[in-house]
C-alpha cells in the first residue's frame, strides 16, 4: 500500500499532537494536509516517540545535548528579537554569531531542538522552554505592524531594500547583511515544529504572519530582481513556505516557496548535471531539500531529478570516507579529494542536511544506498562532532592529518553548526525504522532501540552492542498475530555473508533490487530474529589516488592516534604495506573493543587506530599513504623535502586569505565595490568590475618584514589592468595578459617597512583601472621575508 509523503510531518503525527493540544488549529485536519501532497511513498519514517533509543553512543549523545539544551537561557536568544523591535531584553545577548550579523539563527535551531525533544521523549521541561519562546515571538510581532519578527541587524533597512528591487550582493552578503533569508529560514522552521511537535497553535500564527511579511517583500521583484538575490544563501525558504502551505492550505505561500528557486543551481540539476565544483557546500543541499518538498507537494517530476541529481553527485563524487563533504566550506572538483584535506574540511551542517535530503529520497524509494549514507554519516560525523563530555560540537571536522577537531563553547560559539548541532543529537530515531504501507517493516540501522508501530499493534525491540558486536537481534511482542514483510539492509562493508535466523532456525531471505532482504511471516509474541552482521578491516581510497586510504571496521571510520593537542605538530606515519590487505598489518588489541594496532608497516613509527567517533582531543589522523617497500625507498627523500617545504612556509606565513570564501572573507574584513566571486579551475576567485576595487585587512608582523603573495590565473586576460595598495600606499600596477598560460602563478611583493612596523593589520585594495577589472585573484598569503 502506498501512502502520501509528508516531509517530516506524518498525517498520525498531526493528528496525535491536535488531540495533545486540546484542540484542532483552524488551519485544516490532517486528512486536509494529506489531500495537499501530490505524490505516493514508498516507505515513511515513524514519528518522533514511536522509536527509543537504549545504552549506546546515540543514547549518550542524545542525553549530552538535551542537557546543553537546558543550559540555554530563552531570554538570551530573544535578547535582539525585543531589541530591535523596540522592546526592552528580558536578558543579555549571547556572544560569537549572536552578536553577529546572522544573529537570530539559533533561535530558530533551538525551537527545533526543543520541539523534538519533546516529542521524542515527553519531557514537559523542552514543551515548557518552546511555549515560552513563542508567546515572546508573538508579542514582539505584535509590537510591530508588519508581521516581521526577527533579530538581524538593519534588517528593516535591508529587505526595505530589497522591496524596493534595490538589491546588492558580493556573493555572501544581502544588501550588506549576513545572509538574513537563511535565518528567517530558521525561524520559520522552528516555529514550524514548535506548532507541529509540540502542540503550540501561536506558532502557526506567527509563522502564517512572517509568511505575509516575506509576501509582501517579494511582491514586486521581477525575474532577474529574483535572481540576484537569490544568489546570496537563503537556506531552505522554499522547504519551509511549502511546509507552511500543507499546514494551513493557502496558495500563496505554495507559490512563494516556487519562487525561491536559484535557476544558476537548479536548472543544470534539472537536466541531470551536477557542476559542484567551487560553489558554496551548505548553500546548496537546503535549497535543494526545498525542491524535494516541494516535489512531495506538486508531483512535479522535476524536483525530484533535481534532488537525485545533487545527492548523487554530493555522495559518490564529493564525499569524505567519514560521511562528510566540503573543504572550507566549498565543492571542489569531482572525483578528486586527496588534496582536500585540511582543518576546515566537513562542514558539519552540510551533514545534517544531506541527512534530512537522505530521509526524503528513502521515502520516495528506499535502497541500501541510501541507508549506507546516513550510517556512515551518523556514525562518523555526527557522533564524531560532540564532545560526549560536554555536548559541545565541531563547526569543521579537520581532516588535515595531525591536527585536532575544536569544539564550541557553551555560549561564546553559535555558529552555524552550533544551530544544527542541537539538533543532530535529537534526531537519531529518524533513520532506524521505516514502514512501507501496513505490511512491511523496514530496518535500517543496526541500534539498540525499540519501535512501536501502534497501528499494527507491534513492538520490535532491537538488542545489540553494534558496532562492538557484529550482530542484532529483532524481538517481537505482537497485541495480535500479525503478517508482515521484514526488510533488513545488507550494508555495502559485510565481509561476510549475512545470515537470519527466525527462532533460531536460519531462514533463506530475499534481497531484492534495492539491496535490502525479505522475510515475510505471521509475527507472534516472542519471535525472535538473529542478523548476522561479519566486519573486517578494509580501506577506503580516495577517488583519485587508490593510495591514501581510509581504514575502516565495518561502516566505522579509524583514526590513528598521533598525540595529545598541545605541542609540536606531529610527524604523520605512512604505511609501507607492500600491496597487502589491512589484515595483514592491522592486529586487534584484546580487551578493547574496535582497537587496533599497525604493525611494522609504520614510518617514522606504527599507530594504534580507534573508531573517530571515539577519538576527542587527540591530533589525529583517518587518511593514510601507502607504499611498496620499492616505492618508500623511492619517494621517502622526495616526501620529507616537501614536508620540509611546507612546514618552513607555513613557519613563515603570517596570515592567509581564502578569496571568494564566505566566513575567511568576513573574517578579513572584506569591502568593496561592483565586486563579485566565483569559482575557475577548482578554486574560487574574487573581482572588480568596471574601475571597481576590494579590500580585506591581512595580519602582519610589527616586528618583522613581509611579502605578500598574491596568486593569480596564467590564463586571464583582457582588460585586467589594477594596482594593489597597502594602506592607502599604492605598491604595484598588475597586469594580467596570459602571462602563464594554464597554471597558477604567484606574485611576490615585499612591503615596505614603513607600511607594516608597529602595526598587526594593514589592509590589501586591488583597486581596478577605469573601465577595467581587478584580478581574479585566487589567493592571498602575507609570509615573513627570508
Amino acid at each position: 500500500m502506498l501512502e502520501p509523503v509528508f516531509g517530516i510531518w506524518a498525517a498520525s503525527l498531526l493528528g496525535a499532537i491536535v488531540s495533545s493540544a486540546g484542540a484542532e488549529p483552524a488551519s485544516s485536519s490532517p486528512a486536509d494536509r494529506a489531500a495537499r501532497t501530490r505524490v505516493q511513498t514508498v516507505a515513511r519514517a515513524f514519528e518522533p516517540g514511536d522509536v527509543t533509543i537504549f545504552e549506546g553512543p546515540f543514547r549518550r549523545a542524545a542525553e549530552a545535548n538535551a542537557a546543553y539544551l537546558l543550559r540555554l537561557e530563552p531570554d538570551r536568544l530573544l535578547h535582539r528579537f525585543r531589541l530591535f523591535a523596540g522592546l526592552t531584553p528580558k536578558g543579555p545577548v549571547y556572544g560569537g554569531w549572536e552578536q553577529m550579523g546572522v544573529s537570530g539563527h539559533t533561535l530558530g535551531h533551538y525551537l527545533s531542538a526543543c520541539a523534538r525533544q519533546f516529542a521524542v521523549t515527553g519531557d514537559e521541561r523542552f514543551r515548557e522552554r518552546v511555549r515560552y519562546i513563542v508567546q515572546e515571538l508573538a508579542e514582539i510581532q505584535a509590537h510591530r505592524s508588519d508581521g516581521y519578527v526577527g533579530a538581524i541587524p538593519e534588517g528593516d533597512r535591508i529587505f526595505a531594500e530589497v522591496a524596493r528591487g534595490d538589491i546588492r550582493s558580493a556573493g555572501f552578503d544581502l544588501n550588506g547583511g549576513w545572509v538574513p533569508w537563511y535565518t528567517v529560514h530558521k525561524l520559520f522552521a522552528g516555529l514550524l515544529d514548535a506548532h507541529l511537535l509540540a502542540g503550540e497553535p501561536r506558532a502557526l500564527e506567527v509563522a502564517r504572519r512572517l509568511g505575509d511579511w516575506a509576501i509582501g517583500v517579494t511582491s514586486r521583484l521581477t525575474d532577474e530582481q529574483w535572481q540576484r538575490m537569490l544568489a546570496c544563501e537563503f537556506g531552505g525558504m522554499n522547504e519551509s513556505l511549502a511546509h507552511l502551505y500543507v499546514v494551513t492550505g493557502e496558495a500563496r505561500y505554495l507559490e512563494l516557496a516556487r519562487r525561491f528557486h536559484h535557476r544558476a543551481v537548479m536548472d543544470p540539476l534539472e537536466r541531470g548535471v551536477a557542476p559542484l565544483a567551487g560553489l558554496h557546500g551548505n548553500t546548496q543541499v537546503p535549497k535543494v531539500i526545498g525542491a524535494a518538498v516541494l516535489y512531495e507537494v506538486t508531483g512535479e517530476p522535476r524536483f525530484r531529478v533535481i534532488s537525485r541529481t545533487f545527492w548523487e553527485a554530493v555522495v559518490r563524487y564529493h564525499t569524505y570516507a567519514m560521511g562528510g563533504h566540503s573543504d572550507h566550506e566549498h565543492f571542489g572538483p569531482p572525483g578528486r579529494l586527496r588534496d582536500r584535506l585540511s582543518t576546515n574540511s566537513a562542514e558539519t551542517c552540510n551533514t545534517y542536511n544531506m541527512l534530512k535530503l537522505t530521509r526524503h529520497l528513502f521515502e520516495w524509494a528506499p535502497s541500501a544506498e541510501l541507508g549506507d549514507f546516513a550510517e556512515r554519516a551518523l556514525y562518523n560525523h555526527i557522533l564524531a562532532s560532540q564532545d560526549p563530555a560536554t555536548g559541545m560540537v565541531c563547526y569543521y571536522m579537520s581532516l588535515q592529518p595531525g591536527t585536532s577537531r575544536p569544539y564550541s563553547t557553551p555560549f561564546d560559539s553559535f555558529w552555524c553548526c552550533v544551530g544544527t548541532g542541537i539538533e543532530n543529537h535529537t534526531r537519531y530515531d529518524e533513520h532506524i525504522y521505516f514502514r512501507g504501507g501496513d505490511d512491511t517493516l523496514f530496518v535500517n540501522l543496526f541500534v539498540p532501540s525499540e519501535l512501536r508501530w501502534r497501528g499494527r499493534g507491534v513492538t520490535v525491540r532491537q538488542e545489540t552492542r553494534f558496532p562492538e558486536e557484529a550482530a542484532t537481534r529483532l524481538r517481537f511482542t505482537c497485541e495480535s498475530p500479525v503478517e508482515l514483510t521484514l526488510r533488513v539492509r545488507r550494508p555495502w562493508w559485510l565481509a561476510g555473508a549475512m545470515r537470519l535466523s527466525v527462532n533460531g532456525r536460519v531462514v533463506r531471505a530475499e534481497q531484492g533490487a534495492d539491496g535490502f532482504v525479505s522475510v515475510r511471516r505471521t509475527w507472534r509474541t516472542g519471535d525472535v530474529v538473529r542478523i548476522a552482521l561479519p566486519m573486517g578491516l578494509h580501506t577506503d581510497p580516495m577517488p583519485d589516488d587508490p593510495n591514501r586510504v581510509a581504514l575502516m571496521v565495518g561502516p566505522i571510520v579509524l583514526a590513528g592516534d598521533l598525540g595529545p593537542v598541545a605541542g609540536p605538530a606531529p610527524v604523520v606515519p605512512v604505511f609501507v604495506s607492500g600491496g597487502r590487505p589491512p589484515s595483514a598489518w592491522v592486529r586487534p588489541v584484546r580487551g578493547q573493543p574496535l582497537t587496533f594496532v599497525t604493525r611494522g608497516v609504520g614510518r617514522p613509527a606504527d599507530v594504534t587506530l580507534t573508531p573517530f567517533f571515539q577519538t576527542h582531543h587527540r591530533r589525529t589522523s583517518i587518511y593514510w599513504d601507502l607504499f611498496t617497500d620499492a616505492e618508500w625507498r623511492q619517494r621517502e627523500a622526495e616526501v620529507r623535502a616537501e614536508e620540509a617545504r611546507q612546514r618552513e612556509l607555513e613557519a613563515r606565513t603570517v596570515d592567509v586569505v581564502r578569496i571568494g570564501e564566505m566566513q575567511p572573507e568576513r573574517d578579513h574584513n572584506l569591502q568593496g565595490e561592483r565586486t563579485y566571486a566565483g569559482e575557475g579551475q577548482g578554486r574560487r576567485w574574487r573581482h572588480a568590475v568596471n574601475g571597481g576595487w576590494f579590500s580585506f585587512e591581512v595580519e602582519v608582523d610589527p616586528e618583522s618584514p613581509v611579502d605578500l603573495v598574491l596568486t593569480y590565473w596564467g590564463s586571464d586576460a583582457g582588460g585586467r589592468t589594477f594596482d594593489i595598495l597597502v594602506d592607502g600606499q599604492r605598491i604595484a600596477t598588475q597586469t594580467l595578459n596570459n602571462s602563464h598560460p594554464g597554471r597558477f602563478f604567484d606574485v611576490v611583493h615585499p612591503l615596505p617597512d614603513a607600511v607594516t612596523r608597529g602595526k598587526a593589520r594593514v589592509t590589501v585594495r586591488l583597486q581596478a583601472h577605469p573601465g577595467q577589472t581587478a584580478g581574479g585573484l585566487f589567493g592571498c598569503r602575507v609570509v615573513r621575508r627570508r
